[in-house]
This record gives structure tokens, sequence and C-alpha cells, in this order.
């Protein structure tokens, strides 16, 4: 049975609140839990904690696009499987804030800023019906994944808690991607791809720092 309005916004709301918050509870283990050691120098420390504070607010904007498309969807099927990734991106956002803690950092300030952005897109996506939500999705993925790649080239050798977590996030996203395509999800156009690489790029450069 479907929620009305008002408790789907109180438990939306309720979301955006813990995302922001960085309160986010994982469902399954985190992948770096085995590695009990660390060997990072200041600087590397540093770095780690740049690219680590970038990846989790790619989560916190994943939390709001999938919580916005699920809730503005059309069709059951897609609002589920929308919502299963959202499950599986919460646990990305608790890997990636508990371990900006384990390199004594924090996460962006301007958190409720990418939430906000993030949701509207969302929004904006979903209304433009599934299979262009979809094709929203698959984009967004391959972006992320490609991102993610870059990380685990940039991220210091030896830090092998942070390589951990960013090669399960990039499994991840490949098959939330591929799970979207399979629902019939729509080419985004060209001028929306590039739109999104530069939003993603303005995003990752501040978020680096801020």
């Amino acid at each position: 049975m479907s929620l009305p309005h008002p408790d789907r916004l109180l438990l939306a709301f309720d979301r955006a609140l813990r995302t922001v918050s960085a309160q986010a509870k994982s469902s399954r283990p985190n992948p770096a839990a085995h590695i009990l050691t660390d060997n990072l120098s200041e600087q590397e420390q540093k770095h780690s904690a740049g690219l680590m504070r970038v990846n989790h607010v790619g989560e916190i904007c994943a939390q709001a696009l999938y919580d916005a498309q699920s809730s503005f969807s059309h069709t059951p099927v897609v609002a589920r499987q929308l919502q299963h990734s959202c499950v599986e991106e919460e646990d990305h956002l608790a890997w990636t804030a508990n371990r900006l803690k384990e390199l004594n950092s924090r996460t962006s300030l301007l958190s409720p800023l990418w939430y906000a952005g993030a949701y509207a897109c969302g929004v904006v996506a979903a209304k433009c019906g599934d299979a262009a939500s979809l094709g929203f999705v698959v984009e967004t993925e391959r972006q992320v994944e490609a991102h993610l790649a870059s990380h685990l080239q940039a991220l210091p050798q030896n830090d092998a808690k942070s390589r951990a977590i960013v090669e399960q996030m990039r499994v991840d996203e490949v098959a939330h991607g591929a799970a979207a395509q399979s629902l019939g999800a729509s080419e985004m156009p060209l001028p929306v791809r590039t739109g999104m690489k530069l939003m993603a790029k303005i995003m990752t450069t501040t978020a680096y720092y801020v």
C-alpha cells in the first residue's frame, strides 16, 4: 500500500536530515573493515580525505536523486528499483563518512546545498517520464563509475581502506546503471550529458576543499 502524501513528505524530510548530518547507516559490512592499519603521510592523508569528501558528496547527491526520482516515478517497478539502489547508495554514504572520520577529516560544509540541488534535478528528471528518468540514472552512473575509476588511480597506493570502499562503490554503480538500462532507459541528449559533466566538475572541485 502506498503511503499517504504527508507521510511520504515526512520520510523524505527524515532521509534528508540523516543524509546531510552524516547519520546514514549501512545495511552491508564496510568493505574496508578487515583492513586494520593505515600507513599514510600527513600529505597523503589530507589528499585521501579530499577525495573521500568528494565521494561522500556524490553519495549525498545520489540519495537526493534516487529519493526524488522514486517518489515521483510513474510505475511501481521503476520506483522499487530506484528505492533498492537508494539503499545501496546509503551504504556508500555511511562508508565514506566513516572513512573521513578515520582520516581525521570532515564532510562537506555545503551538504545541504548539494542535497537540495540534486533533489531538484531528480524531480525534474522524474517529471519527464520514467524512460527519461532512467536514462538520467544510466548517464549519472556512467559518469560516477568513470569518476570512481579515476579516484582509484589518484588515491595513495598504500591507502588500502579508501581503495576497498571506492572499488565496491564502483561495482555497485555499474550494477545500478545496468538495472536502469534494463527497465527501458532512454539515451540522454548530448547537451544534457554535457551539462551533467559540467555540474559534476563544479561539485567535485569544490567538495575537495569545502
